[in-house]
C-alpha cells in the first residue's frame, strides 16, 4: 500500500510539474521532473529520426528541377543559359521558385547526345553554330529575340579599319570577316590563328598580337563588354554571319511538356528571319569554314529584306544578292533557298578554293 502511495505522489507531482512548466517556461525550484521512461525515450527517438528523414526528403523535393538547361560553359554560353533561365522564370509562376530550374555545363560536342540521353531538358544555342540539320529526335521552335546583328571593330590604337596603316594585322579567325576585310582592304593583314574566347581574344589584343580584331556585338553585349569597342562595322561593309545574335533552344521532338515552356519565349520576327538565313545556307551547303553571309530583316514596310554574300578566302572575288519578299515562313524559306541557288551557280566549283 505505501508503494501504492508512493507512485500515486510521483505520477501527481509529475502532472503538477509538467502543468507548471507549460504555463511558465520553468521548473520551479521546489519541484523536479521525472526521468523519462524506456518506452517514452524510444519514442522520443523515433520522431526525431521521422523528423529528420521529413526534412531530408523536403530537401530533396526541392532539389529536382522543372527544367534543366545544357549549356557551354564558356562565359558567353553561360550568359545567354541565365537569359534564357530568366526568361522562363518571367513566363510561368512555377519556374519562378528557387530551385526550378537547373543549369547544367556540358561539353560542346556532348550537348545532343545529354538532350536525347535525358540529362538535360532544353538545350541552349547560339544560332549561328548550329548545323543546318539538326540531330534527330530533337526539334528547335524557339528563338530568343534578335541581339544587334553587327561586327565589332575593337583595337587600342585606331578607331576604324580605315585608320589602321597598311600592314597592319587584324586577327580574326572567321573567313567571312577575313574576306569582306580583305576585299575592301587589301593593304592590311589577317592573323587567321585567332581564337578563344571574348576574354582571350580581347587579352592578345591587349598583349600585341595584333593592331585589331572583330567581335560580334551580340555578345559584347550579352557579356557587358561594350566599353571595349572602339566602332560598329555598318552592315554594307560586314554582312554577318548565317543566324548572327539569335539564340535557339532545342528539346526532345517527344517532350510536349519542354515545347510548351519555350514556345512562351519565341520570337517570330526573329525566328523567321534565321529561317531565311539557314535556308540559304543550306542551299549554298555551307559551314563556318566557307565565306558565307546572309542576313533577313523586316523593312519599313513590313516585307523580308535578304542579302547574301559569298567570297573567296582571299577576298578578291565576292558575290552578293538580295531578295525582297513577303514576311511569311514559306516565302523567306523560298527567298533564302532562291539566293543560295543563285549564288553557287554563280559561283562555280572551286570559287572557295582560292
Amino acid at each position: 500500500m505505501e508503494t501504492l502511495n508512493q507512485t500515486l505522489i510521483s505520477a501527481n507531482i509529475t502532472t503538477f510539474s509538467s502543468s507548471i512548466l507549460s504555463a511558465n517556461g520553468f521548473h520551479p525550484p521546489c519541484l523536479k521532473s521525472l526521468p523519462p521512461t524506456v518506452s517514452q525515450r524510444r519514442r522520443n527517438y523515433t520522431l526525431s529520426i521521422n523528423a529528420s528523414l521529413s526534412a531530408v526528403e523536403q530537401q530533396t523535393q526541392k532539389k529536382i528541377a522543372l527544367i534543366r538547361i545544357g549549356t557551354r560553359g564558356s562565359p558567353l554560353a553561360l550568359a545567354q543559359a541565365y537569359e534564357t533561365r530568366d526568361k522562363l522564370m518571367a513566363s510561368s509562376s512555377e519556374l519562378a521558385e528557387e530551385g526550378a530550374i537547373e543549369i547544367v555545363v556540358i561539353k560542346t560536342t556532348e550537348i545532343d547526345e545529354a538532350l536525347l540521353n535525358s540529362e538535360i531538358d532544353i538545350a541552349v544555342h547560339s544560332m549561328k553554330d548550329v548545323p543546318t540539320y539538326l540531330p534527330a529526335k530533337t526539334i528547335l521552335p524557339c528563338n530568343l529575340p534578335r541581339e544587334d546583328v553587327r561586327d565589332a571593330f575593337i583595337s587600342l590604337n585606331a578607331t576604324s579599319l580605315a585608320d589602321l596603316a597598311p600592314g597592319s594585322v587584324v586577327g580574326t579567325a572567321s573567313l567571312r570577316r577575313k574576306s569582306q576585310l580583305l576585299h575592301r582592304y587589301p593593304s592590311l593583314s589577317v592573323l587567321e590563328n585567332f581564337r578563344g574566347n571574348v576574354q582571350t581574344r580581347l587579352k592578345k589584343l591587349n598583349d600585341g598580337v595584333v593592331e585589331a580584331t572583330l567581335l560580334a556585338l551580340a555578345g559584347l553585349k550579352r557579356l557587358s563588354m561594350t566599353e571595349h569597342v572602339s566602332s560598329i562595322l555598318p552592315i554594307d561593309d560586314m554582312l554577318p554571319a548565317v543566324a548572327q545574335g539569335a539564340i535557339g533552344i532545342a528539346c526532345r521532338e517527344d517532350d510536349d511538356k519542354m515545347a510548351n515552356y519555350i514556345a512562351k519565349l519565341n520570337h517570330e520576327e526573329t525566328r523567321l528571319a534565321v529561317a531565311c538565313e539557314r535556308a540559304f545556307l543550306l542551299a549554298l551547303d555551307g559551314s563556318c569554314r566557307t565565306p558565307i553571309a546572309g542576313y533577313a530583316c523586316k523593312d519599313e514596310d513590313g516585307n523580308c529584306l535578304f542579302r547574301g554574300l559569298v567570297a573567296s578566302p582571299d577576298g578578291t572575288k565576292v558575290l552578293e544578292t538580295s531578295r525582297k519578299g513577303s514576311y511569311a515562313y514559306e516565302d523567306m524559306i523560298l527567298m533564302g533557298k532562291d539566293a543560295g541557288e543563285e549564288l553557287l551557280s554563280r559561283a562555280g566549283p572551286g570559287f572557295f578554293d582560292s
